[in-house]
């Protein structure tokens, strides 16, 4: 009897023990059963935009190569072309349309600039070109569908603000990303839309902004509008015809505002949204290539913003500008764009404008780009 009794217990204590063994032993596999959260995945896309693309008969007439027997407008992109190029999306205002030869070249104030711009254009990066501008009927209704043909031939580039038909709005997907792009101007100098094309150009109307950007919303995860806006050469400071303008389109929920046409810097704002979001205003960007023969408008700014989707987060990252200064020299020769961080004072000496007022220098510049109220970027942001 006390054997039976010794071999019970002795039994009793190994399923104790066993049964303990086994409790840690199933514990980590317990633990790693657990599904732990998943970090959202991360979507990046950054876009750059460069203000007004202004060429005037100085910029098309040193630029023809006698040589060759044919215009050559890659140098004026050269020492910018790198930063252009590897954004993932580019966009720039072309204030000029490129009708033809037959037309006539001409710059202000009815400009034509050679169709050869565009591949330029293409080549140097810019994937989203702009042509609702206050110039884009200059050479009329047939100048505008001959640049519209040239445009439609040119590979890898997106037209905003202006079509032969069909809607107002392009959407680009690209790095899991869509962006949706409408365009307007205040004006066209005068010129008046045909009777039977009235959506040829899109021009500010509330009424058809509202009506757009509802259609549109829906359809993005970021909304962009380029607007043609404001007073010429109203430095940092945006008009208020500018100001109720980016409240309005804050109210229809619109990102990102690209504002040019003043044709110098303005500043940048961040405006509350109906819906919980923010609307970055860019006030005008200034110009990009001209021979405009002011200091402020020499300087001018390359826009840069990254776009975020992170799980079902939609948000605007690193946002600010690149300054540039679009140099050339006595004669109107040797015209280059350049990012401020590679300029100095060796070109600043040969500058055209640094003869005709002494006041253009780099505490200058630099004293514009203090009031803007946004990140200022001396570097290339893609090295």
């Amino acid at each position: 009897m006390e054997a039976v009794i010794k071999y019970k217990l002795f039994f009793l204590l190994l399923s104790v023990f066993l049964f303990s063994c086994g409790y840690e032993t199933i514990t980590p596999y317990i633990e790693e059963d657990i599904a732990l959260p998943e970090k959202p995945l991360r979507h990046e896309l950054t876009l750059i935009a460069a203000g007004d693309n202004l060429f005037h008969i100085t910029l098309i007439n040193k630029s023809f190569d006698e040589e060759k027997d044919q215009y050559n407008f890659y140098p004026i992109y050269s020492e910018i072309k790198e930063i252009i190029e590897n954004a993932d999306l580019s966009f720039i205002n072309q204030e000029t349309v490129m009708a033809g030869e037959s037309f006539g070249y001409s710059g202000y104030p009815l400009f034509n600039t050679p169709q050869s711009l565009a591949r330029t254009l293409a080549d140097t990066g810019f994937d989203i070109l702009n042509i609702a501008n206050n110039h884009t009927m200059d050479m009329g209704r047939a100048g505008l569908l001959a640049t519209l043909d040239l445009l439609e031939k040119t590979e890898s580039v997106t037209v905003l603000g202006a079509r032969k038909e069909g809607e107002s709005h392009k959407i680009i997907a690209k790095n899991s990303i869509k962006l949706g792009f409408l365009s307007y101007t205040y004006g066209l100098n005068g010129h008046a839309l045909p009777a039977d094309s009235p959506n040829l150009v899109s021009l500010i109307n509330r009424e058809k902004i509202k009506k757009e950007t509802e259609a549109l919303r829906p359809l993005c995860d970021f909304l962009i509008v380029s607007m043609h806006w404001g007073d010429e050469y109203l430095l940092i400071e945006p008009d208020k015809y500018q100001k109720d303008l980016a409240v309005f389109l804050a109210e229809q929920n619109v990102d990102l505002i690209i504002g040019h046409h003043p044709h110098v810097l303005q500043r940048v704002e961040t405006l509350e949204r109906r819906d919980g979001g923010k609307t970055l205003c860019f006030y005008s960007i200034g110009n990009f290539a001209s021979h405009q023969r002011e200091k402020e408008r020499v300087l001018g700014g390359i826009m840069l913003a990254t776009f975020i989707r992170e799980g079902e987060d939609l948000f605007i990252s690193n946002s600010g500008l690149i300054p540039v200064i679009c140099h050339f020299e006595p004669g109107y020769v040797n015209t280059k764009v350049y990012p401020i961080f590679n300029y100095n004072e060796e070109l600043l000496g040969k500058h055209l404008l640094r003869f005709l007022d002494s006041d253009m220098d780099f505490d200058f510049f630099h004293s514009v780009l203090r009031r803007l109220e946004t990140k200022i970027i001396m570097y290339n942001p893609f090295n």
